[in-house]
This record gives structure tokens, C-alpha cells and sequence, in this order.
């Protein structure tokens, strides 16, 4: 067992260690230099595109606002809680700008790797969707790199679908009875179940409870975290300063000054928003839109959401509050936002929080639930393995909050998101002239004065996209 530890601690060393974040970096501002800033370009659309006409109306197929708000639900989990009270404690107060940076940066990434899985999507028999980089690898490069599209589901399927709904649960879990006292097994049982009812609906039913549970969960997170900016608003330009001073060097609140605050930003910002990691696609592929192009915007958009508005709400709840001392790491991790958020609003506070990592986590289940299924369709159509996914997937869920200490046998998680991220960016970059091709004519239709341009499947006849997905793109 320390041997296989010892391998996979390699691989992330490899990964996370030193070639995925300068890759993501990297990538990240060329796809937005070369895509003349696209993010910024489309910003304003990005919400009209979720009210855009839908020429399907019989509910069969998921909306662009829906699939959003699953991958929000994907995107917005520990990471937003934990993640930044960890990012702050070892690099500082600059850590959040180098978080807005990449998040920046990101969100044309996310474009590009949602629109090409939309324009690789497939057709499913119930009139559904089903799409990701497993897809634009297999139709996108072709049938001899479909070791490299295995490869991507198999890292999937581990680290999402099985060991994050672990740890998923394990938060949960830990949190109810940290503040409530209630029972682990309690909380696994009813865990569990919940996942049962939702996963066994499949994407239309998972889309459904997204609809209804991410804007609670945004909307009181948000506006808990305005209400404490509001109560220490004089405090605000400090703070701020406080970030863009640490963030290139001017102060320096802990030890590594500029470099710490740059690798915790950069690091903890691509964790949470996902940008490039090759998992909101899957989500992405099933929307029933116009133009791939469309939900790429409205994608990129989940990113914004992620990182700019609720990793700030994080971040400023600590750095507003007496709780958080620079160079201090006696206080970390969620414990340190929770701390923060009772110094502000008093100890009751508690029970919201647990509330938030509640639906956070719960939305994140979901999410991992449906990246493990999408992933298992590389393999086999097999109705009884898919059955035998959902029963081991509900498992977990209710293992990880039960024992706690089960979460340890999922070390691989980390390290395999970090391969299928280097799959996603390999395939991404050299799918990147499709994505351009399919800007450019988004470009011309809007330039034309087209408000929700469509894809002719006529000019990609040389393309390896399935016409069924787009038969009704010009209805």
C-alpha cells in the first residue's frame, strides 16, 4: 500500500506540483489574447444567452440556464469555504487577487472546452444530450487517440465519481456534528438517500433540483456575506488595499512574500472554478442550445460566479473580521471562515454555515454523480453497469459520512484530477483552431445582427459532429 501512496503522491507531484498550473496558466492567457479577450468581449451576453428562445418545448431536453447551474453546483463546494480561508492563511491577503487573475484568465478557457463539447455532443435515444472531452476526443481527433479518451474517463470516473463524493459526504457529515451533534450515521443514511432520488432520475431530474437548490444556496451565501461587508464598510478600501499590496509585494503578510501569494492564489483558483480541468464540459454538452458558442459564454459565465463573486464573499468575511492574524496558521480551512462569520454575525452563524456546506456539498454530488455516468458511457451503454454506478456512488456517499476515516483510501482523487486535466489541455490545444472556426462564425452572425446566431451543420460537413444534436437549430 505505501508503494501504490508513494506512485500516486508522485503523479501529483508531477501534476499539481509543477507542470499543470503553469500549463493552465499558460493556456489560459493564450486563449484569451488569441481570442481578442472574448470574455470580456461577450460579458453582457453571457446572461441574455440564458433567456434565449428555446424551439424545443417538450421539456425533454435541459436548458442553458440549468445546465449552468449544475456545473455552479460542480464548481461551488469546499473550495469556496475551505479553499480560500487556506489560500489566505499561507499566501496572504494577495492570494485573492491572483484568484480573481486566474479566474479571469479561466473563464476563456472554460469557452472553448465547453463550445467544442457541445459541437461533439451525441444525440442520446431518450432525446437528451450527452457530450465532454471524452467526446471531442474520439470525434474531435479521432478513433486512434481513443486510449487518451479512455484514459480522461477512467480519472473521471475515480476521482469525481467515486473518491470527491467521499470526501463530499465526509464534509457534510463532520460539519452536522461539529455544530448540531447529530449522529454521522444520520446524516449518511439521509445523505444517501437524497442521492438515491436524484441520481436515479438521470440528467433532466438532476438539472431540475439544480434549478431550485444553487440559487438558494448562492443567493444566501451572497447575501449573509453583503450583509457583513455592509456592517464594516469603512473597512473595505483597507481590505482592499490589503490584497492588491500583498498581491505584488508592497507588504508582505507572510513568510514568501509575492511568491507565496502568487502559487496560493493561482493553485486554490483553479481548484474551485475547474477552468480547464476538463469537467464542466460534460455537464456543458447536454444543454439543448443554438450555437456551441452560446453555452461556451454561459459556461465561462459558472466561472465568474465561482471564483469573482462567492470566493470573494469568502475572503472578504475573513479579512474584514479579527479572526484571521497574517503569519498565523493556528486557525485553517473551513474552521477559519466559520470563526470569521461567528466574529461578525454571532455564534448562530454556525448553524448557517452548516447549512451552506450542506447544499454545497450536496450540489457537488450531484454534480460528480453525473461526470462518473457521462464517464462510464466511453466504456459500455450497459443499463445494468449504470445501475451498478448509481448503487456504488450512493455507497460512498453515505461510507464517507459514515466513517470518516474510509475517506483516506481515495488519495488517488487528487492526482488523477491532475491527469485528466493534462488530457483535457492537451486535447484542448490542439482542438483550439475548431474552437476559433466555430468563434468566428458566432462573431459574423452576431455582427450581422443575428441576437441568438445557430450552427449550420452544412459548413462543418468536415467536421465528425453528430446532425441529429443540430436538426432543430434553425427551427
Amino acid at each position: 500500500m505505501e508503494f501504490i501512496e508513494g506512485v500516486f503522491a508522485g503523479i501529483g507531484d508531477l501534476t499539481w506540483g509543477w507542470s499543470l498550473i503553469p500549463f493552465l496558466v499558460v493556456l489560459g492567457v493564450f486563449f484569451t489574447l488569441m481570442s481578442k479577450l472574448v470574455q470580456f468581449e461577450f460579458f453582457g451576453r453571457m446572461f441574455r444567452v440564458l433567456y434565449a428562445p428555446k424551439a424545443d418545448g417538450t421539456g425533454r431536453r435541459v436548458s442553458s440556464r440549468e445546465a449552468l447551474l449544475v456545473s455552479v453546483g460542480g464548481r461551488v463546494g469546499g473550495g469556496n469555504i475551505a479553499g480560500v480561508a487556506v489560500a489566505i492563511t499561507l499566501g496572504g491577503p494577495g492570494a485573492v487577487f491572483w484568484m480573481w487573475a486566474i479566474a479571469l484568465v479561466g473563464m476563456a478557457t472554460s469557452l472553448f472546452e465547453c463550445s467544442l463539447a457541445q459541437l461533439y455532443k451525441r444525440t442520446e435515444p431518450d432525446g437528451t444530450f450527452r457530450g465532454g472531452p471524452a467526446s471531442y476526443i474520439l470525434h474531435g481527433l479521432g478513433e486512434q487517440y481513443r486510449w487518451l479518451a479512455v484514459l480522461y474517463a477512467i480519472c473521471l470516473i475515480a476521482a469525481f465519481g467515486f473518491g470527491f463524493n467521499a470526501f463530499q459526504g465526509n464534509t457534510v457529515a463532520g460539519a452536522a456534528n461539529d455544530s448540531l451533534g447529530i449522529d454521522r450515521l444520520y446524516t449518511g443514511v439521509f445523505l444517501a438517500g437524497v442521492t438515491a432520488l436524484v441520481v436515479y432520475g438521470g440528467i433532466r431530474r438532476i438539472a431540475k433540483v439544480a434549478d431550485v437548490v444553487i440559487p438558494i444556496m448562492a443567493v444566501t451565501y451572497i447575501a449573509m456575506a453583503l450583509l457583513i461587508i455592509i456592517m464594516n464598510l469603512t473597512s473595505l478600501p483597507g481590505v482592499i488595499y490589503d490584497i492588491v499590496a500583498n498581491a505584488f509585494g508592497i507588504e508582505t503578510a507572510v513568510s514568501g512574500g509575492i511568491g507565496a501569494a502568487v502559487a496560493q492564489g493561482l493553485r486554490r483558483g483553479l481548484f474551485s472554478n475547474e477552468a480547464g480541468l476538463g469537467s464542466a464540459p460534460n455537464v456543458a454538452a447536454v444543454a439543448y442550445v443554438k450555437h456551441p458558442i452560446s453555452q461556451g459564454i454561459v459556461q465561462s459565465l459558472s466561472v465568474f460566479i465561482d471564483t469573482i463573486i462567492i470566493c470573494s464573499c469568502t475572503a472578504f468575511v475573513i479579512l474584514l473580521g479579527d479572526v484571521y492574524v497574517p503569519g498565523a496558521q493556528d486557525i485553517n480551512g473551513v474552521a477559519l471562515t466559520q470563526q470569521s462569520l461567528a466574529s461578525h454575525i454571532g455564534d448562530w452563524s454556525t448553524y448557517f454555515m452548516t447549512f451552506s456546506v450542506l447544499l454545497f456539498a450536496f450540489s457537488s454530488i450531484i454534480y460528480n454523480y453525473y461526470l462518473g455516468e457521462n464517464a462510464l458511457n466511453v466504456f459500455t451503454k450497459s443499463r445494468v453497469m449504470l445501475h451498478g454506478m448509481r448503487i456504488a456512488i450512493v455507497g460512498i456517499v453515505f461510507l464517507g459520512a459514515t466513517a470518516p476515516g474510509a475517506t483516506a483510501v481515495f488519495f488517488f482523487s487528487d492526482p488523477l484530477m491532475g491527469v485528466l486535466a493534462l488530457v483535457n489541455l492537451l486535447a484542448l490545444t490542439m482542438l483550439f483552431p475548431t474552437g476559433l472556426r466555430l468563434l468566428k462564425d458566432y462573431r459574423e452572425q452576431v455582427a450581422a445582427g443575428k441576437e441568438h446566431p445557430e450552427l449550420k451543420v452544412e459548413d462543418y460537413a468536415d467536421l465528425d459532429i453528430d446532425p441529429t444534436a443540430w436538426s432543430e437549430a434553425k427551427a
